[in-house]
């Protein structure tokens, strides 16, 4: 073999070595580029999972709280109720008292009758309607029909004729349906 020939196998050999060395370099800097966008990536996972445990804690005290908050809304709304309905109630006080006093039916009917109206008024101005529905057609979104009778012309069957219990709505709901008779 040439002196030429040998230096060439050398340097071949040299160049593989160089070729080698990177590659291998290069195979630890990917792992450590692994090991390192691994770590990264549990370390955002612990964060997000930090964010999810206290966005989770927040949410819990947030529907407590507002649970409490509805609770406290529903006693301050029938306390409001409750207050408006003294005046009244302190006139079926004295309207009681009089009753034994009082020998003239006139005056006990007409003394109830405002207590009645009183009572209307302040429910009304919370929002309280009466349905009404003697002699209109019979409703089934507003009424419930209790019984059927013979209609005692032609033009009263399919309607109300009598009211048994009133229906009422509030603020447009229904809360309590009317219970009618009907024509047939």
């Amino acid at each position: 073999m040439s002196k030429k020939h040998q230096q060439d196998i050398a340097n071949d050999l040299e160049d593989q070595q160089k070729q080698s060395l990177p590659e291998e370099e290069l195979t630890e800097n990917i792992l450590a580029g692994e090991e390192n966008e691994s770590s990264s990536l549990i370390n955002e996972l612990e964060e997000q999972k930090e964010k999810y445990i206290r966005l989770l804690a927040e949410f819990e005290n947030y529907k407590r709280r507002t649970a409490k908050e509805r609770i406290d809304l529903f006693k301050v709304a029938g306390q409001e109720v409750i207050k408006d309905l003294l005046p009244a109630l302190d006139d079926i006080d004295r309207a009681t008292i009089m009753l034994t006093d009082t020998k003239d039916p006139d005056a006990m009917k007409q003394g109830l009758e405002l207590i009645s109206e009183k009572i209307k008024n302040t429910l009304a101005g919370k929002g309280l309607k009466e349905i009404d529905c003697k002699g209109k057609d019979f409703d089934v979104d507003t009424m419930e029909s209790i019984t059927e009778i013979p209609a005692p012309s032609e033009e009263l069957k399919g309607k109300v004729i009598d009211v048994v219990q009133k229906g009422y709505t509030l603020n447009d709901k229904i809360i309590r349906y009317a219970k009618v008779v009907v024509g047939k």
